[in-house]
């Protein structure tokens, strides 16, 4: 168990810092202020775990610890430093797509032991994993005035559901919660690089 919880506080600290720089760097493609490039990179990186906890009646853990801010704010300033190294350009889609793969592995994985936790069901773990995972994401995009990509064109939020029902496979036949956590983020990570190398979409009916 105190393994586990060593694995939880790594991935989540990996979460937060991919995220911040995904939703930062996205803030500074659409030519948002320091302000907002802070905000927008802060609720990428907390708001799906946020919402996870409000939903199974606890106070967010990002409201109770100093530790989550701060490392949220250190993403900020990496994609701000990683932005000025690049000399501005971050045109190139990996820039973004990269954190934010990593981001989405972490945050599917703690999102599944929370969920795991609190002793929901198979479809809770799988909603609570995939929103930890995701829910930054769509909090950014609309605040951004956009239709959250997770719901448009990108072959996202599955990679988490994956991620998740892999997650319970493990746990229900070893109960052994380090190797379904490492089972959990190995599987979103492959499946979402797969997705940006080869531009999986899901079909769309017009």
């Amino acid at each position: 168990m105190e393994l586990a919880k060593e694995i939880f506080f790594v991935m989540n600290i990996i979460g937060i810092v991919a995220f911040a720089m995904s939703g930062s760097l996205k803030a500074i493609k659409e030519g948002l202020d320091l302000l907002g490039i802070t905000v927008l990179g802060v609720m990428t990186a907390l708001g799906g775990g946020i919402t996870r906890d409000l939903l199974i009646n606890t106070v967010p853990n990002a409201l109770k610890s100093l530790t989550d801010m701060s490392v949220a704010l250190l993403g900020v300033w990496l994609a701000i430093i990683m932005y000025k190294v690049a000399k501005g350009d971050i045109t190139n889609k990996y820039y973004i797509l990269i954190p934010d793969a990593i981001g989405l592995s972490a945050f599917t994985t703690t999102g599944a032991l929370i969920a795991y936790n609190a002793d929901v069901s198979f479809f809770g773990i799988v909603i609570l994993a995939t929103l930890t995972g995701v829910g930054g994401g769509i909090i950014s995009d609309l605040l951004l005035g956009k239709v959250p990509s997770v719901l448009r064109d990108d072959f996202y939020a599955s990679c988490s559901i994956i991620g998740s029902v892999g997650f319970y496979i493990t746990i229900t036949l070893t109960q052994d919660l380090t190797l379904s956590a490492i089972v959990c983020s190995l599987i979103v990570l492959m499946i979402r690089i797969v997705a940006i190398l080869y531009n999986w979409r899901l079909p769309k009916f017009q």
